[in-house]
């Protein structure tokens, strides 16, 4: 429950994938996003060999499944180059979209290197289904035609990014389910996550940020507009649970179940806040091509919720919601909304405690290097007579026998949009958010004052309370 990310996708997945922090390879923002500056080119270098570079040298065989984020823009064309694309990462196969969105439904799809359309004539396509049914494919044939061979799979669908998009009959299962609004949802989040003590018992709720409405004042068109957004969005991740779980059914069924880690992160950044606290029927016509959209709109177009016909993102006090207990959420560096994500571990007869909790504070980096103790390898120092640059990360195999175990994981950096964060011994010292996600990033004037804020994550889980003015020594440590 003290497992982070870097706030958003393509950071987030360099460091997966490399065990390196993002700026280290290249992704200190998304790859639209790039610049010349060192750390934020959208290049993984050669010095810095995937997971799956290296265990396909130790004889594994290896596929990636969903969507891969982290491909230079130029190179996103069908002659590539595809030095970055996943074959080129290391991974044998590949099915899935490139960039950071696709449509659930008419999905721009690439095969290896090779792109393919879906025909829209289809009956009942859905992405989701369909990486599943690639992945359980690919699962089968490698172990009927290798089984001696150990496998290493990399799952990442596009769900639940925008478009909130679910197929019509999950839609229906959660009608009603979000009548209370905002509010009452991360009331009845904060109760359970204690009941179920994946939070401390003197955790602290923070408060709704004067950026959201609260849910009393909207009126009963908004409630109905924006119950309805959430509802799809619970469709959609109700359903790729679903998904997830054939996969997971599949491992059983070829007897590979009880010899496979499966690392489930819960997501590369906290839930979205990109919807505006309105809400959104099409994300990149009203956040990128600026286009408006009024209430009467989203009314007109609530039967298309959730269809091939919209490109919904729920309002952003629902993401907030969603991110209970903490402040803000995606895209916020800064804060644990945006960079703590739940974490999840399965692998059978190696684990003290199954169904336990760890709170250990551990970073996606680490994941790699836990890949490769759990396994026996030692990531060579050189690779296609390419120095390797070190591993950040640190492996996690210390916490599976000894819950209690002291944090390996002493200090750790943040950054995003020059939204910082840094976290060493217990506190955290972070800028706060001076521009909201739904709204036009820009750097701060050079007349303008960054405000930081001091938070002791020993005694206060949810980074609640700000002792900046009571401890600036500390502060002034930490921020340099």
């Amino acid at each position: 429950n003290r497992f982070h990310t870097s706030a958003m996708c393509s950071p987030t997945r360099a460091a997966l994938l490399t065990g390196r922090n993002s700026h280290s390879v290249g992704f200190g923002v998304i790859s639209e996003e790039a610049s010349p500056d060192p750390g934020y080119n959208s290049i993984i270098p050669n010095s810095a060999a995937t997971f799956a570079k290296v265990l396909g040298m130790n004889g594994y065989d290896t596929a990636m499944f969903g969507k891969h984020h982290n491909v230079p823009v130029w190179e996103e064309t069908p002659l590539g180059p595809y030095d970055h694309w996943p074959t080129g990462l290391g991974f044998n196969y590949y099915y899935g979209f490139m960039g950071g969105a696709t449509n659930q439904f008419a999905p721009a799809l690439i095969e290896n290197v090779n792109w393919k359309e879906i025909d829209q004539a289809t009956p009942d396509y859905i992405l989701d289904k369909d990486l599943a049914d690639h992945a359980i494919d690919w699962l089968h044939m490698q172990h009927s035609i290798n089984a001696k061979a150990p496998f290493a799979m990399y799952y990442a669908p596009g769900s639940t990014h925008s478009p909130h998009q679910a197929p019509a009959e999950w839609i229906a299962r959660f009608k009603g389910k979000f009548d209370q609004g905002w509010d009452k949802l991360r009331e009845q989040n904060f109760a359970r996550q204690k009941r179920e003590g994946i939070i401390p018992a003197n955790t602290v709720l923070t408060p709704r940020p004067k950026e959201f409405p609260a849910w009393s004042s909207l009126s009963a068109d908004q409630r109905r507009v924006q119950a309805r957004m959430m509802e799809v969005a619970a469709a959609q991740l109700a359903y790729l649970d679903h998904e997830i779980g054939r996969i997971v059914t599949a491992l059983k069924e070829n007897g590979q179940f009880d010899n496979t880690m499966i690392v489930l992160i819960i997501g590369d950044n906290g839930a979205s806040l990109e919807g505006s606290p309105e809400g959104t029927v099409d994300e990149i016509a009203r956040n990128k091509n600026k286009m408006p959209e009024s209430l009467q709109d989203q009314i007109k177009a609530m039967d298309a919720f959730g269809t091939r016909y919209s490109w919904n993102n729920y309002p952003a006090p629902w993401a907030w919601a969603n991110n209970t207990p903490f402040q803000w959420g995606k895209a916020i560096g800064s804060h644990l909304g945006g960079v703590r994500n739940g974490m999840i571990i399965s692998w059978p007869g190696h684990l003290q405690g199954e169904g336990g909790i760890r709170t250990q504070f551990s970073h996606v980096i680490d994941i790699a290097p836990t890949l490769y103790e759990a396994v026996g390898i030692t990531p060579p120092s050189e690779i296609d007579g390419v120095k390797q640059m070190p591993i950040a990360g640190e492996s996690l195999l210390y916490t599976f026998k000894d819950a209690r175990a002291p944090d390996r994981r002493t200090q750790q950096y943040f950054e995003l949009r020059e939204k910082i964060g840094f976290y060493k011994d217990g506190w955290f010292a972070s800028t706060e958010p001076r521009v909201c996600p739904w709204q036009k990033e820009a750097p701060p004037r050079p007349d303008e004052q960054v405000t930081w804020g001091l938070y002791n994550l020993n005694e206060d889980f949810s980074q609640s309370k700000d002792l900046s003015a009571k401890n600036p020594q500390k502060l002034a440590e930490l921020r340099a």
